[in-house]
């Protein structure tokens, strides 16, 4: 079990200044517990404890000889966070950049290939040439109600009709629309 180190001023402004025994010391002191931090937090990737042991002192030396450490007595508390960091990055970074194995099966796009999108530009010229069949007023209210999303309410008083005749007028307009799509369909 480690004795705990109590940090003041002094110990911090040693190791600012390059003082051998004060560097021993600190690397001594910090690189068991940073490798046993390093060991539970990574699950024992033994690879990466000692690069993350070596980072985390590299970074708390840097940042002693910049003067960024403004309160000596939670020195510990600082090298602790600096640790956290470290390995924080070491775990984003090997979740980053994880392999698959070689017989993993590919993970399908979402993205539609290039036949869907053929197909479906092709039913929506059909969609398009079959709406040009209908009346003016069957497209009129297929245009403004699916097409444009207009409030139904607005249409309903352009056309001087109710809403539920508007349900009935736009079941007998999608019934045409599909009566004629379906002839193009057939008719290729």
């Amino acid at each position: 079990m480690y004795e705990r180190y109590s940090f003041d001023a002094e110990y911090v402004r040693l190791l600012e200044d390059g003082d051998p025994a004060t560097e021993v010391h600190f690397f001594q002191y910090f690189r068991p517990l940073i490798r046993i931090k390093a060991r539970v937090r990574l699950r024992g990737r033994a690879d990466i404890e000692e690069d993350v042991c070596q980072e985390t002192l590299l970074r708390v030396i840097r940042s002693v000889r910049q003067g960024r450490v403004s309160k000596p007595e939670r020195f510990g508390a600082y090298v602790s966070g600096v640790c956290m960091n470290v390995i924080l990055e070491h775990a984003r970074r090997g979740s980053r950049y994880s392999q698959f194995s070689e017989d993993q099966p590919e993970i399908p796009s979402r993205d539609p290939g290039a036949e869907s999108l053929l197909f479906r530009n092709e039913r929506i010229a059909r969609v398009r040439e079959a709406m040009e069949e209908l009346s003016s007023r069957d497209q009129e209210l297929l245009r403004r109600i699916f097409l444009q999303e207009d409030d139904p309410d607005d249409v309903c008083q352009e056309f001087d009709i109710t809403r539920e005749y508007l349900r009935v007028l736009l079941h007998r307009a999608r019934s045409r629309l599909k009566t004629a799509v379906n002839q193009r369909d057939d008719g290729d």
